[in-house]
């Protein structure tokens, strides 16, 4: 599957989730729904994986933990809040350019409509 073909199964599942439950909860109880949603789908998700960073040739596995990566390709940024900052879409940013990844979705459970909660963010994806 190609980064595009899985961010649309990524934004179904959230969709499906946000409209059974909505707002209001905790990000990681969105993080194990959406998990579980994407496992149902056949696609393979980590949760909470780790992302070293290289700095002058020393891997610091201090860096980050990504909510999810699907299939490898796709990092997922999960947040339950009112309103995200700008800073989160660049932290995305970095953390695609980190992993060596070309798409990554911020998805805010938290807004009243999940589709203006979703955030697209590219590292070189070739459309």
């Amino acid at each position: 599957m190609t980064e595009n073909e899985i961010a649309k199964e990524i934004v179904d599942a959230a969709y499906k989730i946000h409209t059974k439950v909505g707002p209001g909860l905790l990000e990681s109880a969105y993080e194990a729904m959406l998990a579980y949603e994407l496992k149902k789908r056949g696609l393979r998700v980590v949760s909470q994986q780790p992302i070293p960073v290289v700095y002058e040739d020393v891997k610091l596995e201090i860096g980050y933990r990504a909510d999810l990566v699907v299939e490898d390709k796709v990092i997922i940024e999960l947040k339950s809040v009112e309103k995200t900052a700008p800073v989160n879409k660049k932290q995305l940013l970095t953390y695609l350019k980190l992993a060596d990844k070309r798409l990554g979705l911020l998805i805010n459970f938290g807004q009243v409509l999940i589709k203006t909660g979703i955030t697209r963010v590219v590292n070189n994806l070739e459309e």
